[in-house]
């Protein structure tokens, strides 16, 4: 049965992204802002990554990062993260599996290997669904995540927690409406990073 999970690298205070040091407004920066650092784990170990090319990770990590990268038939981003990821340049953040983007209007410049819903969260998920076959759907971006887990249509968290707090930036989680209980499945730690994977419990 197909799964709907997120696996995003997170701070220990959980940020995704920083403050974008060259916005004089103060707002959240493009990308990652100044919070690189999140992905330092994608490059600093000697095992290659066997699903995305260049990423050269600590066997940990890699063993555990091929794992769940491997899952993924379809991921979903919302409008936001889509164009502070340069509209993944037409294509997906995934090697092999097609991008659904949610977002309130249509995107006229969608991507061959891009989906545009704009009916919503509930909406982008069956679509995702269904396009993902037997594999599973990861949800890319805060709003994205939670949207979903308001909507009560998320199995699992993943947090690839690296040891820093940035005090500041895009938070993992917007507000819910009510608490969200996990169960703890599997801890994997590695350098400069621990993998923490969380059932949903309904």
């Amino acid at each position: 049965m197909t799964k709907v999970f997120s696996a995003l690298a997170v701070s220990v205070d959980g940020y995704i992204s920083g403050c974008d040091p060259r916005d004089e407004e103060g707002g959240f920066g493009r990308g990652l802002g100044d919070a690189g650092m999140l992905f330092d784990w994608y490059f600093d170990g000697e095992t290659d990554s066997t699903v995305f090319s260049g990423f050269h990770l600590s066997e940990p990590s890699a063993r555990y990062f091929d794992e769940v990268a491997g899952r993924v038939g379809v991921a979903v981003a919302g409008r936001e993260t889509y164009e502070h990821s340069s509209r993944f340049g037409g294509g997906s953040p995934h090697p092999t599996a097609p991008l659904v983007v949610v977002s309130h209007h249509p995107i006229p410049e969608i991507g061959e290997r891009q989906t545009n819903v704009t009916s919503g969260i509930g909406d982008a998920i069956a679509t995702a669904r269904e396009l993902a076959g037997e594999k599973d759907v990861a949800l890319m971006g805060g709003g994205v995540i939670t949207s979903a887990l308001r909507a009560g249509l998320v199995d699992e968290l993943i947090l690839h927690q690296v040891p820093v707090l940035l005090g500041g930036g895009r938070r993992f989680f917007g507000e819910l409406p009510a608490h969200v209980d996990l169960r703890l499945r599997q801890v994997v730690p590695a350098p400069g990073v621990t993998h923490l994977h969380y059932e949903v419990v309904r």
